[in-house]
């Protein structure tokens, strides 16, 4: 698989992440769910950096 194929996977796979969090654990409660949403992203950006970045 190519790069941008990878990053389409990855970014698919943390939007699904965040979805499901959503509905299973902070339906009703916002701020909670915005900062379990960054730290997703955080988490997903650090793995990314960590593994998947070339240079």
């Amino acid at each position: 698989m190519g790069k941008v194929t990878h990053g389409i996977v990855f970014a698919a796979v943390m939007i699904i992440t965040i979805v499901l969090v959503d509905v299973v654990f902070f339906r009703h409660h916002t701020t909670p769910r915005l900062l379990a949403n960054i730290g997703i992203v955080l988490l997903y950006l650090a793995f990314y950096w960590r593994f998947f970045k070339r240079t």
